[in-house]
């Protein structure tokens, strides 16, 4: 039980606490105290930027090598970065940040393959999560911009879900870095040609992300976002 769970436990007398233990019920102060945990570390960290990928990106590769650059400069910039603490990008990304000398923050979620935490994680910033749902709004949450390495269904649907929330006005906008013309460009194509025509979105969602191929341009499509913008956390 985390202390958490816990404190909730204390509000209960021990014949309730059985029942809610037994009964659908009880999940719903395991989602509670992720939350808590999620809300009470995050908010003390300051303007991050959130850095997606594949987990399954090998080290020495360009896109691993392109996301440690990216985060490495950015932290220069004054952001912490915010990975999903696993191998891969986000494993180059938490080494970019802490070899800057920056705040370097895991999210982690409990997988029964392919996720264990990675090295370069700030001991004091690193959660782990058993629901998706809760670990993407902290991405979201606490971050003033989204960089997106390519990826698979875990990487795509954090970026859409982002594009959802701000073409619905649900968040403010900020800034959302595609990398790599060369991967994302067939998925940009379908959604202008096919998606865009069929007026299933207007044409300014196509504005509410941006395609670059280098850290230097990623970097500065988020500062000049915020050169218009007052930089501020999300909540």
């Amino acid at each position: 039980m985390t202390s958490d769970e816990a404190k909730i436990r204390k509000a209960f007398t021990d014949k309730d606490w059985q029942e809610i233990r037994t009964e659908d019920t009880w999940q719903i102060f395991k989602i509670m105290a992720e939350f808590v945990e999620g809300f009470e570390k995050l908010s003390k960290i300051g303007p991050c930027v959130s850095v997606f990928g594949s987990a399954r990106t090998l080290e020495g590769t360009n896109h691993y090598n392109l996301a440690e650059e990216i985060a490495f400069k950015l932290t220069k910039e004054g952001y912490g970065i915010i990975t999903g603490g696993g191998p891969g990008i986000m494993e180059a990304a938490n080494k970019g940040a802490n070899r800057a000398g920056g705040k370097s923050v895991g999210l982690n979620i409990e997988l029964p393959f392919e996720q264990s935490a990675n090295p370069y994680i700030d001991s004091d910033k690193l959660i782990f999560f058993n629901y998706f749902f809760v670990r993407k709004l902290m991405f979201i949450k606490y971050a003033q911009g989204f960089v997106v390495l390519p990826g698979g269904f875990g990487t795509m649907d954090e970026l859409f879900e982002a594009l959802t929330l701000i073409q619905t006005r649900k968040i403010g906008k900020f800034p959302i870095v595609l990398i790599g013309r060369d991967y994302w460009s067939g998925m940009y194509e379908w959604i202008k040609t096919r998606v865009l025509e069929e007026k299933y979105i207007h044409e300014a969602d196509l504005k509410l992300f941006n395609l670059v191929d280098t850290a230097e341009d990623a970097v500065n499509h988020i500062n000049n976002f915020y050169t218009r913008y007052l930089l501020k956390p999300n909540f």
